[in-house]
């Protein structure tokens, strides 16, 4: 089977030949719908809410998000469709424009985007964990903080401990071949998917509170209880509603990433060329559909001042204890732990596959440019985990308040804004090899080019220069993470030699 596959594979120069391909239409969509649901949508909703100040506005928000992530997506297809090879958006950067605007996003994706967000997803999942094992928590500790600097610390609590050991076993399960990591993503993201949707209809329709849904779609736009985006800005103003609502993205387009992850794996799906264009279209138009109906039932079960001050930002789960008292917290805690697990496993088989391709390059550790007797980049997934697992251990802690946070949140902040970049650079790529690249096969075609991707451009683009202005703190740093990669790529003295 195997060699059958890898024989046809042969009369595609296009095409990776030394995986196993075992991912289907199926199995490339899990992916898709796996890696992107984490926990976000549980949470993100409260602090946009704050943001934006109205139940109409965050709706909007959320519709906005839908169409930044489709355009994004569907454009992504015809790269995939053209250049179906492993590491994905690592590879369209390098081929639309250069070597290293194809590291300097390796460099990001594997230093803080991956490795960052699977850290907050296991430490996510242990943390709900510790609902119903009151032995994980965060303050209980194997090793507590010890302080590196007033605001810097490293420590082990059990709730840290847990993710360790979820990193480590996930990892190991992916080094084991494809099919292991595929069957826990298949398992997981199902379950995680019907369970996402019975929130949706437990909120809908046995959680609809007539005094929140006359206050909420009554008065859809009038501002309330909104938080300041910069000093004396508020959504009370027209340019104050406009930032608010690029700022409330932060929240939702996290929530809604790492669908291109499906793209690391290139090599590995059957039909690369037809399948994922396909997964990519139905796995997040599936997502963002749940998402927005997420926030439907929120509004319909929690008056809006109740989402906005939401315990601990747990939108769902006071959602959930509406319509099931007493045990909606438990429920949830559960909901939560499946969602991060198969999304946890999603990004780890997903993101060593461009760390491969770097490796490959040249421009990555030799090692992890090879296949184990698995088929599957058994160095480049340890690397990956070990990295994830040390991004767990640093703390930051204010002295004001006393309290400790994680310094892989600080980071995630950071890159948001980089990892935004990188789209508008990957989709203006779509319209370089256009030009460059005039003849190329093209199975799939971008919908709606150029006007699809090129509203994703200037939206995008819109989106980061306010970002820029008015969260500056967590924008300019993400660009000096991506600027560090420059040294670091001509330290590799560009010594490896490309495949063609």
């Amino acid at each position: 089977m195997v060699g059958a596959q890898m024989k046809a594979a042969e009369h595609d120069p296009g095409l990776d030949t030394e995986f196993t391909r075992g991912l289907g239409a199926f199995d490339a969509t899990m992916v898709v719908v796996g890696s992107m649901i984490g926990s976000g949508i549980f949470l993100v909703s409260a602090d946009m809410s704050r943001v934006l100040g109205s139940p109409g506005w965050l709706l909007v928000s959320w519709l906005v998000t839908a169409a930044l992530t489709l355009a994004a997506a569907l454009s992504y297809g015809e790269l995939a469709a053209m250049m179906p090879r492993a590491g994905g958006q690592y590879v369209y950067l390098r081929e639309a424009f250069s070597p290293i605007w194809g590291f300097l996003y390796g460099w990001t994706l594997f230093l803080v985007i991956q490795a960052g967000t699977i850290a907050a997803v296991t430490v996510g999942f242990s943390r709900y964990l510790g609902v119903w094992v009151p032995a994980v928590s965060e303050d209980r500790y194997l090793i507590a903080p010890i302080h590196l600097t007033e605001r810097y610390a490293l420590s082990l609590s059990t709730t840290q401990l847990m993710a360790v050991l979820v990193v480590a076993f996930l990892t190991w399960m992916n080094t084991r071949g494809l099919s292991w990591g595929k069957l826990i993503q298949n398992v997981f993201t199902s379950t995680k998917t019907l369970a996402l949707a019975g929130l949706v209809a437990l909120g809908l329709l046995g959680g609809w509170n007539s005094l929140a849904v006359s206050s909420n779609f009554g008065d859809p736009w009038t501002i309330r209880g909104a938080t300041a985006v910069a000093p004396g800005l508020t959504p009370d103003t027209g340019f104050g509603l406009f930032v608010a609502l690029c700022v409330a993205q932060v929240g939702s387009l996290f929530a809604a990433d790492a669908w291109n992850n499906i793209t690391f794996t290139a090599g590995e799906v059957k039909n690369p060329r037809r399948n994922i264009p396909l997964s990519l279209a139905v796995g997040t138009g599936l997502v963002i559909g749940l998402y927005f109906l997420a926030n439907l039932a929120y509004l319909v079960t929690l008056p809006f001042d109740q989402i906005q001050n939401a315990p601990l930002d747990r939108v769902a789960t006071s959602t959930l204890e509406v319509v099931l008292p007493g045990r909606g917290a438990l429920i949830m805690a559960v909901g939560i732990i499946i969602s991060t697990f198969g999304c946890a496993n999603g990004m780890i088989l997903a993101g060593a596959r461009a760390t491969y391709a770097m490796a490959r390059d040249g421009v990555f550790f030799k090692a992890a440019g090879r296949l184990n007797a698995a088929q599957v980049p058994a160095v480049a997934l340890i690397l990956q985990g070990a990295w994830t697992c040390f991004l767990v251990l640093p703390r930051t802690y204010n002295p004001s308040t006393g309290t400790y946070g994680n310094l892989y949140s600080n980071l995630l902040d950071y890159v948001i804004s980089a990892a935004l970049l990188f789209y508008i650079l990957t989709i203006l790529g779509l319209f370089r090899l256009r030009v460059t690249r005039p003849d190329a096969d093209r199975p799939y075609r971008a919908f709606g080019y150029p006007f699809v991707p090129a509203a994703y451009i200037v939206s995008a683009t819109i989106l980061l220069v306010m970002l820029s202005l008015y969260r500056t703190a967590t924008t300019w740093p993400g660009f000096v993470i991506v600027a560090l990669g420059v040294p670091v790529y001509f330290m590799w003295g560009r010594r490896g030699t490309r495949r063609e």
